[in-house]
């Protein structure tokens, strides 16, 4: 590229021409999305894409919940071993989230980890709740830390994310929130980078695939609802230079990590050219443009595209052009005045994540040594222990009168059954009888007789048969329980 330097500089237009000729225009997009590249230290903006459009932010929102809790805690308001309990509407939240029960009680800092990690929504509203009191009173909070970070696109009306007309933002906001996180509050910084937690038996990865994968990465959260697309808010630190990335829109949780960590490596590069690039000022002072967030839902959630549950469901994009984003093509690294990787951006994210210690989270108090080992065997012992559906909750509570008429109308269903079959093979043998005996009068009648008896002991086969019906009642009395138990195991 040095060879073209002194033509590009005579002119501007030559540069389009050569762009327009490399074949490296702008994009194609199939759907709208949003990107914004920041160095972390000074704001200086490296790319923008829509970047103060409005945009639905799903559970990056836990970025901001995260903040006001962790500002709480260092201003003393409450400590990372506060104990907090699940309420009844922490508990109705929809998925992902930890599925605790009522009146469980957890600590600041285990419900800040299930939530940033695994997205937990209920866990999200535990903070909340103990935080500002209920939903309202913390969302004021949010929308609070929001004007005094100067993030003006934005407004939160719940703590997790979970679709609301009123809970909006834009990558410029969120970028802002980042920079805010990194500077505020240095000492909590590691909620937003852990790889994986393990609860009981059970490991979660970050949702984040950057973390673990992408050289650097050190933060921050993953989005994702019908009507936003899928989000990512991510960061990076390569030889004491730290990058915030921020996606909104990806059609996939793949898609979002590849566009991140195209991002990121333009924005480590040499910039052999950026005396080319029109300087972009600082993410603070990007102007924001009023209009109504884009709803994707049609595109990410309609026809006959698989509704996904959660942002842990991760559809991967088909592997064409749009897929990949043009990273295929070493082309767009050659005109950016970048040399192409190693390995390409979705090469790099598709593999396992290095490994690493899952952080373990538990339920109830603070604790340490054996008493930690003893409260991470108990959550293992609940998780063995299969959840009881709904009748069955019932049959527990009330012994006399559900559990025994439902045992009674089996029995009585399966008594039918085997009464049913030895009545038809009863009538059926003194036929067979008579016409035996007919034929074979001249014969050892006597012999014949005893074998088409159904109570006779010389041959074994007949009273197995009549066996059979009071074999089935004996499992339904007091062995009942183990094939409950199996019918109520719950779904993963």
């Amino acid at each position: 590229m040095h060879f073209l330097r002194p033509l590009l500089r005579k002119s501007s237009l030559n540069w389009i021409v050569v762009v327009a000729a490399l074949g490296v225009a702008a994009p194609r997009v199939a759907h709208a999305e949003a990107h914004l590249l920041i160095e972390a230290d000074t704001g200086k903006v490296l790319e923008a894409e829509n970047a103060t459009y409005p945009w639905y932010p799903a559970s990056v929102t836990k970025l901001m919940t995260a903040y006001t809790t962790l500002k709480a805690v260092k201003e003393g308001r409450l400590t990372l071993d506060t104990l907090l309990t699940v309420s009844p509407v922490a508990a109705s939240q929809s998925p992902s989230k930890m599925g605790f029960r009522p009146g469980t009680q957890v600590t600041v800092d285990n419900a800040l980890k299930m939530m940033l990690v695994k997205s937990a929504n209920d866990m999200a509203v535990v903070l909340a709740e103990g935080v500002g009191g209920s939903i309202d009173g913390f969302s004021a909070l949010m929308n609070e830390n929001a004007q005094k970070l100067g993030m003006t696109q934005t407004s939160y009306v719940n703590p997790n994310g979970l679709p609301a007309d009123g809970q909006i933002t834009s990558a410029r906001d969120l970028a802002i929130l980042a920079r805010a996180i990194i500077r505020d509050l240095p000492e909590y910084e590691y909620f937003v980078h852990i790889p994986s937690i393990r609860f009981g038996r059970k490991v979660t990865q970050n949702f984040n695939k950057l973390i673990g994968r992408y050289p650097g990465a050190d933060g921050f959260k993953t989005g994702f609802i019908c009507a936003s697309g899928y989000n990512l808010v991510a960061s990076a630190t390569r030889n004491g230079k730290r990058l915030i990335a921020v996606v909104l829109g990806a059609s996939s949780g793949q898609m979002r990590a590849v566009r991140a960590a195209q991002m990121l490596e333009r924005g480590f590069a040499n910039n052999t050219l950026s005396w080319l690039r029109p300087a972009l000022g600082t993410v603070d002072n990007l102007a924001p443009i009023d209009a109504s967030p884009p709803n994707l839902r049609d595109e990410m959630c309609g026809g006959k595209r698989h509704k996904p549950a959660s942002d842990e469901d991760d559809t991967v994009a088909s592997s064409g052009g749009s897929a990949t984003g043009g990273e295929s093509s070493s082309l767009t690294f050659f005109a950016a005045g970048l040399q192409p990787p190693i390995l390409k951006p979705s090469e790099l994210l598709a593999g396992a994540p290095a490994a690493s210690e899952p952080i373990v989270v538990y339920t109830g108090p603070t604790r340490t040594g054996a008493a930690l080992i003893a409260a991470v065997a108990a959550d293992s012992d609940k998780q063995a222990t299969p959840h009881r559906g709904k009748k069955t909750r019932i049959a527990a509570k009330k012994p006399d009168a559900a559990a025994e008429p439902k045992a009674d109308a089996k029995e009585t269903a399966k008594d039918v059954k085997s009464d049913r079959k030895p009545e038809a093979k009863s009538a059926a043998k003194p036929a067979a009888v008579k016409r035996a005996d007919a034929k074979s009068a001249d014969t050892k009648s006597a012999d014949t007789a005893p074998k088409a008896t159904a109570d006779s002991p010389v041959k074994p086969a007949k009273p197995k048969a009549v066996a059979k019906p009071a074999a089935k009642p004996k499992s339904t009395t007091g062995d009942a329980a183990p094939s409950d138990q199996k019918a109520a195991t719950p779904r993963s």
